[in-house]
């Protein structure tokens, strides 16, 4: 079937935070050891988002969306 990348993940975990503060301490915390792919990055609008590979090769994503009301 070709090559396989082990590095390579297809799956993603992505969570969504009710606040900023918790999405900020999660992504610190979880991507410790690990491999920042988008730094958490607030927008203007007051949501913030980053991604990262943990220290495992696991993929995450972290979101916080004031506007979010899910």
């Amino acid at each position: 079937m070709g090559r396989t990348n082990e590095n390579e993940n297809r799956s993603k975990i992505s969570i969504t935070t009710e606040n900023k503060e918790e999405a900020l301490r999660l992504f610190k915390g979880l991507s410790a050891g690990g491999q920042i792919e988008v730094p958490m990055e607030e927008s203007s609008l007051g949501a913030c988002f980053g991604m990262f590979r943990d220290q495992y090769g696991i993929e995450w994503i972290v979101n916080f969306d004031p506007n979010d009301k899910g």
